[in-house]
């Protein structure tokens, strides 16, 4: 295998050389079984490696050598490399030979069989095995094309034959064709095999939202078309002008993250800056290479782009030099686009995610304070009991209800119904309850009441927002109820079996300034049951579109009158959620009680 001299002619020491397509001897009928089960074993054998290993058994039963090797030619560098061996060493393994050098070189070259018989008399040969005495060469030719060498030898001198130089080059050009119909058959395969980790990356990677998996799912494609060794995904801090590496995968095993590099560091750096694909066979020969894997010899780097800039480096890493060629650096450079655009999807997403939550997280506080700015308990009176009970729609609600004691006998009821719903809702239910507890010091009848939060929603006018609201004066001392109602449900209340509508109305809050507002007064009897209610509950909708609907809303009313007021309360909040069944609520829903003793 080794260098002899420069002369491409057959070297000093060869007893016996002919070209390998042109032998002249006639095959005896001794060979033609072995043909026949060679010719057999290529024509039904596509897999390159278990072809290779067929034919060295083959060839084993014919020539009981201990060396072989079949070394194919790289057409772009012009080197034989080793494709299947028996008896090297791994660093004889991994030796390229340049076409026209050492024996093998020269075979390839000159394109004819070498036997030598005793190496150590061919001037100038270097040994690859200090053992090796005798060695037999065979070109491999298919269409008029070298495509390699077929290798072969021994520790003992004289040990090949010139019927084994005559039987090899009777085959090899059968060895060669086979050979070449395998590698078409392994190159289809493989493109195939491209073609469908393609359409898994462009189906499963943009579905894949998780920044962690989608990392370690790329490296698990990737390792199904290219045989790296060390791999890693680093992604762009463009604040700290810096790559971090998010994703590292090494013989096997995934690694920790958190390593980094300037952006003007080694070759990710260099891809990120010159905005193109780095491949280099010997990293050890490049100046711009930064030493992270000692083991490290061949490293292919590819940007990833994303609308016109560079968000991050796939790093693939070999021990073998030159392991990456051309056919890689075609299938990294289809599959970047489209990791880019998954990782940008999922860093979006998480983005997205994570103020999703820091507004959930906002929107609980809102809600323990929407909470707390609800009475905490029904005012007690002698001769009535209140009850409360509010559904928000969200997590927060634009309804609004509140207790305002005027004296010991009296106090106000408040049910208010701001429009939208959610967050802005909340804060402007906020607002308005403000108002309503800083006026209530002065102790105003419902009517003007309402005329002054009117007044002061105008004043502090927002676009397209506005409350209704009912405000009623519950005295204790003469058992009347004064109300008056600003845009909201008018209150209904049930007397001996009757049932009847207060038609207080006025326009909602904050719609129109110089607004007066009616007061209702009704003395009412022992037993008599009232009811505020937000819209939100008589608007409740069952599957089929219906809605809950007043008439319902009274019927019920009577049939519980006699219950206490949080009885009736809860009584009315189960029957609407009976008639929802399992469909969503659109709106907040409150109820207040109002039952006289």
């Amino acid at each position: 295998m080794s260098d002899a001299s420069d002369n491409p002619q057959i070297p000093p020491g060869v007893t016996h050389a002919l070209p390998a397509d042109s032998p002249s001897e006639t095959a005896r009928p001794a060979d033609y079984d072995f043909l026949l089960e060679l010719t057999e074993t290529l024509n039904t054998t596509l897999d390159l490696r278990t072809l290779l290993n067929r034919t060295a058994q083959l060839i084993h039963r014919v020539i009981p050598y201990r060396i072989f090797a079949i070394l194919l030619l790289d057409e772009s560098s012009r080197e034989l490399r080793m494709r299947f061996q028996i008896g090297h060493t791994p660093e004889v393994e991994r030796m390229r030979i340049p076409l026209g050098q050492g024996v093998v070189g020269k075979v390839a070259q000159s394109r004819q069989a070498i036997l030598i018989n005793d190496v150590t008399q061919v001037e100038g040969y270097i040994p690859a095995n200090d053992a090796v005495r005798s060695e037999l060469t065979i070109p491999l030719i298919n269409k008029n094309r070298v495509i390699g060498v077929l290798d072969i030898e021994s520790e003992e001198r004289d040990f090949f034959r010139s019927e084994h130089l005559h039987l090899l080059t009777l085959t090899a050009s059968r060895i060669g064709q086979a050979i070449q119909n395998a590698r078409l058959y392994s190159r289809v395969t493989r493109q195939a095999q491209a073609l469908e980790v393609l359409n898994e990356i462009s189906v499963e990677l943009t579905s894949i939202l998780d920044l962690d998996k989608l990392f370690e799912r790329i490296g698990l494609l990737l390792r199904r078309l290219i045989d790296y060794q060390m791999f890693s995904i680093m992604l762009v801090d463009e604040r700290r002008q810096r790559l971090v590496t998010r994703y590292r995968w090494r013989f096997g095993q995934t690694a920790l993250p958190g390593q980094w590099l300037p952006l003007d560091a080694g070759l990710v750096g260099a891809a990120v800056r010159e905005w193109r694909l780095i491949n280099v066979p010997d990293v050890h020969k490049d100046p711009r290479y930064h030493l992270i894997n000692p083991e490290t010899r061949s490293e292919m780097v590819v940007p990833l782009f994303y609308k016109n800039r560079v968000i991050g480096v796939l790093d693939l890493e070999h021990v073998r030099p030159g392991f990456f060629h051309e056919r890689h650096e075609r299938t990294l450079t289809t599959l970047a686009a489209q990791i880019a655009i998954a990782i940008e999807n999922a860093r979006l997403y998480q983005q997205v995610l994570r103020h999703e939550q820091q507004l959930e997280r906002d929107l609980q506080m809102a809600r323990e304070v929407q909470l707390r700015l609800l009475p905490p308990r029904c005012p007690q009176h002698r001769n009535a009991e209140l009850a409360a009970r509010f559904l928000p729609a969200r997590s927060i609600g634009g309804d609004l209800y509140d207790f305002l004691e005027y004296d010991a006998s009296r106090t106000a009821i408040v049910l208010g119904d701001v429009s939208g719903k959610a967050a802005p809702a909340a804060l402007f239910a906020a607002l308005v309850s403000g108002i309503m507890r800083s006026a209530a010091g002065q102790m105003p009848s419902p009517g003007q009441m309402l005329e002054q939060l009117n007044d002061a929603l105008q004043e502090r006018k927002l676009e397209s927002q506005y409350v209704t609201m009912l405000f009623a004066l519950w005295n204790d001392e003469n058992r009347t109820l004064q109300v008056s109602n600003a845009g909201a449900v008018p209150p209904i209340f049930c007397r001996a079996g009757e049932v009847t509508t207060l038609r207080a109305e006025g326009f909602p809050l904050g719609m129109f300034g110089g607004v007066t507002y009616e007061e209702f007064s009704v003395a009412t009897q022992p037993g008599d049951a009232f009811i505020f209610v937000s819209d939100g509950l008589t608007d409740a909708e069952n599957a089929q579109g219906e809605m809950y609907g007043t008439e319902r809303l009274t019927s019920l009313l009577c049939s519980l009158r006699n219950l206490p007021a949080l009885e009736i309360a809860d009584a009315i909040f189960a029957d609407v959620g009976r008639f929802q069944g399992g469909k969503d609520r659109f709106d907040d829903e409150t109820i207040l009680v109002l039952r006289v003793l």
